[in-house]
């Protein structure tokens, strides 16, 4: 037999329940309650509520620890340590998504950790080829890089898209440019982004391919610290692929968007470039949502794609100081992006091989990534760091670290014919 107090506190935990139910019976239920002498706050709260008093918790010491355990991260609690340090309340901002969220434990990137050990030893420059840059977005001005003279309105980049009207203000009319670009900011605040255009929505693929490759050119050549492009093709070119061994040989990381196809890629027939050169400067990035699923729209493969990072309903900045949401392996790409970034900044003695094997071996694994990427899991920035930091230390010493194993791939003879589907650009020749 229960005692009186038990039964109440059992009561309790009823009437909790009882709140969630619907209203049809809510109200017959409370009576019940209530003839048993017990009182509950069960309607709403101008109902109930005595604002003059103070309310003391019937619930028992052991009980409240346990419905209140949970603790979210406070942007007013965050504290900058110095001027190298990470401003954590940023990961709290307009344009920052659940990729990046402290408080989503489950499927972010676990980024939190990272910034508070992060320690700035170099700047860091991130060729973004894509759609290009909205200068004036307050979320991104001052991340703007440029290689020749002072960034102003009239100098934000280079533009190598056809028919360009100005060759150093490659103004973003698309937006994915800009989404971009908020994402790489949103992982790495202190990222010096160098904005190189390459895509005119007007003009065909041949010329996206060719401008595609000028700005490839350009960023290899001056040197940048990583390139993220993310668009491509199903066709291979002789021009790009030499440039990517000469970024391979200068000791430049690539980041590349896996494609939004709907298919494999270990499968020849559905090869998507660059993405699918096998050098072992380019990491090739798939899209998950916040289940960890890859993204139906998304370009897999368990040889050929690195690893996975967050693509669904991204959130970002977007032109005209506007933040959206924009969906598919692009966005994944900028996540990796930013995070190697990150990485470089604080340890820039490390190589492009061995960021890329740092990215891979410090994946999060997931049984529904196993089959999807050669790493089996999803973009961990906090174990990335750490996994940076034990290497470095034993760089000059015997360590467990298993080197990457060369994934062995042929140029495609065939070449897939699907339209595209998602955020991804095709440089298709027509």
């Amino acid at each position: 037999m229960y005692s009186i107090e038990t039964f109440q506190k059992r009561l309790i935990i009823i009437a909790m329940e009882i709140h969630l139910m619907s209203q049809t019976f809510r109200p017959k239920i409370t009576n019940v309650l209530l003839t048993l002498g017990l009182t509950l706050s069960l309607g709403t709260a101008t109902s109930y509520a005595d604002a003059g008093k103070a309310r003391k918790s019937s619930l028992s010491p052991e009980m409240l620890k346990k419905v209140t355990k949970k603790k979210y991260f406070k942007p007013s609690e965050a504290v900058v340590r110095d001027a190298d340090s990470l401003d954590l309340t940023l990961l709290k901002s307009t344009y920052a998504s659940w990729g990046v969220d402290p408080d989503n434990k489950s499927s972010s990137i676990n980024l939190i950790e990272a910034w508070r050990n992060y320690k700035k030893k170099k700047d860091i420059v991130v060729a973004v080829i894509d759609t290009g840059i909205d200068p004036e977005h307050p979320f991104l001005k001052n991340n703007i890089h440029v290689l020749q003279g002072h960034e102003s309105l009239l100098n934000y980049g280079v533009d190598f898209s056809k028919g360009r009207t100005a060759l150093n203000k490659p103004n973003d009319d698309h937006g994915h440019g800009t989404h971009v670009a908020g994402i790489i900011k949103s992982v790495f605040p202190k990222v010096q982004i160098l904005t190189l255009k390459y895509y005119n929505r007007n003009a065909n693929g041949q010329d996206n391919l060719n401008s595609t490759i000028e700005a490839l050119e350009y960023a290899v050549n001056k040197g940048v610290d990583i390139i993220n492009y993310s668009g491509g093709g199903p066709e291979p070119d002789r021009r790009e692929l030499e440039i990517l061994k000469k970024a391979e040989e200068k000791g430049i990381l690539v980041v590349a968007a896996a494609g939004n196809e709907e298919s494999n890629i270990d499968n020849k027939d559905n090869a998507y470039y660059p993405a699918s050169y096998g050098l072992k400067n380019i990491i090739t990035v798939t899209a998950h949502n916040q289940s960890k699923q890859v993204l139906s729209s998304s370009n897999f493969g368990k040889k050929t794609v690195d690893i996975s990072a967050p693509g669904y309903r991204i959130k970002s900045a977007l032109p005209h100081s506007r933040s959206g949401y924009l969906t598919g392996t692009s966005q994944a790409t900028a996540f990796v992006s930013g995070v190697t970034a990150l990485i470089k900044s604080h340890y820039p003695q490390l190589s492009a091989e061995e960021l890329k094997m740092i990215i891979k071996k410090s994946a999060k694994q997931e049984i529904t990534l196993s089959e999807k990427c050669s790493s089996g899991g999803r973009l961990d920035a906090s174990k990335a760091h750490t996994l940076a930091a034990e290497f470095t230390r034993e760089s000059s010493e015997p360590t467990n670290i298993a080197k990457d194993s060369k994934v062995k791939r042929e140029v495609a003879q065939k070449f897939n014919e699907k339209k595209e589907k998602g955020k991804i650009f095709l440089r298709r020749a027509n």
